[in-house]
């Protein structure tokens, strides 16, 4: 399936790819302290292009597997983020994880908005699922915004959800049914 999508300005969402180990370490080290709060702890490795060719490979491992659907935001030869559909479960759950994130200069633009709307068709269409979730840290309005513009709703809080920054923080859960 063809699951490259067309957003604004000519930035292009599309499956990761071998090729991209490069482009995306330079976007983790450039948005190294933009992500820090909203992230794991990382290792120094995972910054560099052998870490993210080792990233990426286990990223492809899981879209051979049906288990996950990993896009990258590119603009010309730079990417400007990552949005994940992940944790695919087939059966009676027909459900997958939703994680994005977008480098810090293309902020507030509409980009992540628009490829979260991108990702929903995708879900829906041509993954036929019928269920996404996604988690926030309790004070990332922004990324609330974005998915409540897409139609997700909120339903909770996950104490202690996952470990973020190095504490285990807090999370607002929402859900898409599609």
């Amino acid at each position: 399936m063809d699951f490259a999508r067309v957003l604004a300005d000519g930035v292009v969402l599309r499956p990761v790819q071998r090729s991209d180990a490069v482009a995306l370490a330079a976007a983790f080290q450039a948005n190294r302290v933009h992500l820090a709060p909203w992230e794991p702890v990382r290792s120094e490795e995972f910054y560099t292009a052998l870490g993210q060719r080792a990233a990426i490979a286990r990223r492809l491992e899981d879209l051979d597997s049906g288990t996950a659907l990993p896009l990258v935001l590119v603009d010309d030869e730079n990417v400007v983020g990552l949005l994940t559909l992940r944790s695919i479960v087939r059966g009676a759950f027909q459900n997958a994880h939703v994680g994005y994130w977008i480098d810090r200069r293309a902020q507030g633009a509409g980009l992540m908005t628009a490829a979260v709307g991108a990702a929903v068709g995708i879900a829906r269409d041509d993954l036929g699922l019928h269920r996404l979730e996604a988690a926030t840290l309790v004070h990332n309005t922004a990324s609330q915004r974005v998915l409540e513009k897409n139609g997700f709703e909120s339903y909770g809080t996950a104490r202690a959800y996952l470990q973020i920054a190095g504490q285990w923080q807090d999370h607002r859960m929402f859900q898409r049914i599609l």
